[in-house]
């Protein structure tokens, strides 16, 4: 049966997509979902020390946002630019969307922050992005760190008074233009105490790009075309992930991102990991075939996006979607700052 978007559709009512944080990282619900028997438990997200064994190793990307959102003027007319970094793609150049774009010709100059950092437009792309060739004095990230702001996405309208919500508490590779969001439910003490488990925690890096909340615009989803998202895998964590398989441990996944970026690395090497890095635009929907990922937490996703597919993929496009009827009807909070899933074969 060829599927299309509108099979992913779901009614969400607007008041569950979670406008901010929870105080505590960690006092977020967390659905469990068992995919073999289709069962639905309804826990806290504390109980996910329950659902990993000393021997299984927990990874999480450690990628950091940029506060990736700049307000400048063009020099030349003093017309207000707003410009959000997309990726680094050489030296000081970006690719960026801008906002009005077509104010932002080939010399077009922006400047921030009364002359601290500017930007020249260089290029412009087919989709309407710009290249733009930063100066600055100092240090970039320093500069950015200073004049930008946390790029939330489109559905969050709240104002985030601490931008470090916005950032995993692992955190540590600058690079995303959106934070990888199931993450954001661990705490420190959390995490020594899987530690203290004898589960192994290991990072790898992806770079989140916006992609991440583009809609999908084809009806038949065979015909997407997904963004590429740049990852790293280090030897030492691909070590890690081949002993704990050898031995019988799972691979539990934090996130979608974590999920893309194993599955990546596993589909190129015949089910093995390897030391290595490079971009990704895979895209896992259903009739897909798992080769590394056991287990995996993640939160509660857009209707018709690119990560219910994902999900849908591993536990059943009919199984997940009476998962979200029953996370609306039971007051779930969904999308970033929302609630957490933990999603397993059995």
């Amino acid at each position: 049966m060829k599927l299309t978007t509108n099979d992913f559709d779901f009614e969400l009512p607007e008041e569950l997509i979670a406008q901010t944080p929870l105080e505590d990282r960690s006092s977020s619900k967390m659905m469990v979902l068992t995919a073999e028997t289709e069962k639905i438990e309804d826990k806290n997200f504390e109980d996910i020390l329950d659902e990993l064994n000393a021997g299984d190793a927990l990874v999480m990307n450690d990628t950091r946002v940029l506060p990736a959102r700049l307000q400048g003027i063009k020099e030349e007319t003093q017309a207000h630019i707003e410009v959000l970094l997309l990726k680094n793609t050489q030296g000081d150049k970006w690719e960026t969307l801008m906002k009005p774009a077509k104010k932002a010709k080939v010399g077009t100059v922006i400047s921030f922050g009364d002359g601290r950092l500017k930007a020249t437009v260089t290029d412009i792309l087919e989709h309407g992005g710009r290249i733009v060739e930063f100066s600055y004095e100092g240090i970039f990230l320093e500069t950015l760190e200073s004049l930008g702001e946390m790029p939330l996405p489109p559905y969050i309208k709240e104002r985030l008074d601490d931008q470090e919500r916005y950032q995993t508490v692992y955190a540590k590779a600058n690079g995303s233009a959106a934070a990888p969001t199931a993450g954001l439910h661990f705490t420190e003490d959390i995490l020594e105490k899987i530690k203290e488990k004898g589960v192994n925690l290991v990072f790898l890096t992806l770079h989140v790009g916006l992609g991440t909340f583009r809609p999908v615009s084809v009806d038949n989803i065979d015909e997407h075309k997904m963004h590429e998202e740049f990852y790293q895998l280090s030897e030492e964590a691909a070590a890690t992930l081949n002993q704990t398989r050898e031995q019988g441990g799972k691979i539990v996944a934090v996130g979608t991102t974590s999920i893309r970026t194993l599955e990546t690395i596993g589909q190129d090497n015949d089910g093995k990991l390897t030391a290595s890095s490079g971009w990704t635009s895979i895209f896992i929907s259903p009739g897909y075939t798992f080769k590394i990922v056991d287990a995996f937490l993640t939160n509660f996703h857009l209707p018709k996006s690119t990560l219910i597919m994902l999900v849908s993929a591993f536990a059943g496009r009919g199984f997940v979607l009476k998962a979200y009827e029953h996370a609306v009807d039971k007051r779930y909070r969904f999308f970033s700052f929302g609630d957490a899933m933990f999603i397993k074969k059995n």
